[in-house]
């Protein structure tokens, strides 16, 4: 649950300061890529921190080295926080994340089986909830980057 907080508050302080008349603070777009990034950071380092073994006990059976998988996974999280803040790799780091997420969510129906989560135990719904609107952050981003560069091509190309 603490990730979805995180995406969430993160998100909406960012957006609130920029409605408050806070113009340094860049319009939604980099607000959402901040509470994205915050929320890989947070998920990321609980692949060494304080959840590794539980996140190794979510790894389904058939998959080889799950100790492995977690760290990969994590340094995976960590370097696309750091992507989706920067404007020239955002959209490939947001597509990476979205395509982890999609690849992760086996997981989290196995932890749900296995009732391995105390967050939620066996509750396959607000896993499959958050994973969902993570999944909407993500892919928000991807669109939003996408069609800018399309829209920069076009003028390039008319020019």
């Amino acid at each position: 649950m603490a990730p979805l907080v995180i995406l969430v508050l993160v998100t909406l302080a960012l957006v609130g300061l920029r409605a408050a008349g806070v113009t340094r603070v860049p319009p939604w777009p980099f607000a959402l890529r901040c509470g994205v990034a915050a929320m890989f950071v947070a998920t990321g380092l609980a692949h060494f921190i304080g959840m590794r073994e539980e996140l190794i006990a979510m790894v389904p059976p058939a998959v080889p080295a799950p100790g492995l998988v977690v760290t990969v996974t994590g340094v995976l999280e960590l370097a696309g926080a750091v992507g989706v803040l920067w404007r020239r790799t955002a959209l490939w780091a947001a597509a990476g994340l979205t395509a982890m997420l999609v690849g992760m969510f086996p997981a989290n129906v196995y932890a749900a089986q296995q009732g391995i989560s105390p967050s939620f135990g066996d509750a396959l719904l607000p896993r499959t909830i958050m994973q969902i609107v993570f999944l909407a952050a993500t892919v928000t981003i991807v669109v939003h980057f996408a069609r800018a560069r399309s829209s920069r091509a076009a003028v390039n190309a008319v020019s």
